[in-house]
């Protein structure tokens, strides 16, 4: 018969009229906003070294190609060589070599133009022993054989060198890691900043409502249920400053992306083109902006969290 009644619901209502509870941590604190400019810095900060790096790192791959597919051949002044003869020689044997698409001595207006910001320019060039040059343009960089056309160039033209800039590729490389290495430690100093910050924020606002804590300590409420209480509040404002951050150091980047797209014209921007291209991070740095504002809010939660639990163990 028991089972045939309805079971009678034993969760406890509240009665009409009766107040809202609030939460433990009151949501527009002045502290709660103080917090949340810290960590929208914090993240803009992240977000800004990530896309220096990103930057850096495409630059250097595209340095790196290009370096890697081309090879210069220098011909020293010799006397009573013609060296425009031997650049041609030059040239030709170079472009017989497997894996090379192209080579092509350069013409003394060129040799001009690259001088040109260390001795000027309008000046003779014809009574100057300047080096004759010829670029080759590689294909197949991996069949080329170079130990064998150095000896070749060496044996039949005079004056020849040959120069594989491998000496400039190593440097390129080495920087580029050595400023993804300093990114990420900075990186890492931020969040470091961030997890320090939400500590001292968290003991705050235990401190300020310590009476609260206290009494549902005390009528038996578990520090889990503190702690999850705690955890939203800080989950919630670590998601609005990490999302901020991020926001403003994506519109940064477009913006200053945009503004170099509109000045080729200008000579420093070209500088600027030739180091970094068009200044853009891509997709990679956009999605990775978006990853580092979920993180830091992640980081925000446990961090409170685990400041909950401990102070609670400790007697607050």
């Amino acid at each position: 018969m028991a089972a045939l009644l309805p079971r009678r619901n034993t969760r406890t209502r509240r009665p009409p009229g009766a107040p809202q509870m609030g939460p433990i941590v009151p949501a527009a604190s002045i502290a709660s906003r103080s917090l949340t400019m810290v960590v929208a810095i914090m993240s803009f900060l992240a977000c800004l070294t990530l896309g220096a790096v990103t930057l850096v790192r495409d630059a250097s791959r595209d340095w790196q190609n290009d370096v890697t597919r081309e090879l210069t051949i220098q011909i020293r002044p010799v006397d009573g060589i013609d060296a425009d003869q031997e650049a041609a020689k030059a040239a030709s044997i170079a472009a017989a070599q497997p894996g090379v698409a192209s080579a092509r001595a350069l013409e003394q207006w060129e040799n001009a133009k690259l001088l040109e910001p260390w001795i000027g320019s309008g000046l003779e060039l014809t009574d100057l022993p300047i080096p004759r040059l010829v670029v080759v343009t590689l294909d197949a960089p991996d069949a080329v054989d170079l130990s064998a056309l150095s000896a070749r160039l060496a044996a039949e033209v005079r004056g020849a060198s040959l120069d594989d800039h491998r000496t400039w590729s190593d440097r390129l490389k080495t920087m580029a890691n050595a400023t993804v290495i300093v990114g990420f430690s900075i990186l890492g100093l931020v969040f470091v900043a961030t997890v320090l910050s939400v500590v001292f924020a968290t003991r705050g606002a235990m401190a300020s409502n310590d009476d609260v804590v206290s009494v549902l300590t005390l009528v038996g409420a578990e520090p889990r249920f503190v702690a999850r209480e705690f955890q939203r509040h800080f989950l919630l404002l670590g998601l609005r400053g990490g999302l901020a951050g991020a926001i403003g150091a994506a519109l940064l980047f477009a913006l200053l992306s945009l503004t170099i797209g509109r000045s080729f014209a200008t000579p420093e921007s070209d500088q600027v083109s030739a180091l970094f291209g068009q200044f853009a991070i891509g997709p990679t740095g956009y999605v990775g902006a978006v990853a580092i504002a979920f993180l830091i809010a992640v980081m925000t939660a446990v961090t409170s969290r685990i400041t909950v639990y401990r102070a609670i163990a400790g007697g607050i």
